[in-house]
């Protein structure tokens, strides 16, 4: 089973998989095709991906692929917590350029799922934090884009202080939302 919640952006979910503990720990489906189809979340996914900061503050993204290479994630933290964003990059979308954010952490043992036409970015709240990332697509450098982190025109509020946040070169060089073709249009 799977607790569901519509975030502020449509398409966007928190998906809350139920644990089953006892004096030894616990077990949890953290993802169930059947689940999530009967939920009404339809997504095929074909990669697992798994990203560990050593750091509290590393920051990455906003990221996404261009179609046809384009993603669906569900993104869910085993160790340690991350304040994790959605930003609809859809033209014509009456919320293009607005984002949604979500604090995922081991303890909170919740997901987020990002569709398709949304750049997607986490910045670590602790150190030592592990993010696992189902996608629907293959990763294809070819495709992959960038969006700045600091966009003044999506506003992005972070959780840690902009001194402190620590990022790759590929995110410190992206353009902003406004100087991005982002493939995606809205309906």
């Amino acid at each position: 089973m799977l607790d569901v919640r519509a975030l502020a952006l449509d398409g966007v979910f928190e998906i809350r998989p139920r644990r089953h503990g006892d004096d030894r720990g616990f077990f949890s489906e953290v993802w169930s095709r059947e689940a999530m189809g009967a939920a009404g979340l339809h997504h095929d996914f074909v990669q697992d991906n798994h990203s560990y900061s050593a750091a509290r503050g590393v920051l990455r993204g906003l990221h996404f692929q261009l179609p046809p290479a384009a993603q669906d994630k569900l993104v869910r933290v085993s160790r340690g917590a991350i304040f994790d964003v959605a930003v609809d990059i859809r033209k014509g979308s009456p919320t293009f350029g607005k984002w949604v954010g979500l604090t995922l952490s081991a303890d909170l043992w919740n997901q987020i799922l990002v569709p398709q036409g949304f750049a997607h970015g986490f910045v670590t709240l602790e150190p030592d934090t592990e993010v696992q990332y189902k996608v629907s697509a293959p990763y294809r450098a070819e495709a992959d884009r960038a969006i700045r982190f600091d966009d003044p025109d999506i506003g992005i509020d972070w959780p840690v202080p902009a001194a402190e946040i620590i990022l790759s070169s590929k995110d410190r060089d992206a353009a902003s939302l406004a100087g991005t073709d982002t493939g995606f249009h809205w309906r």
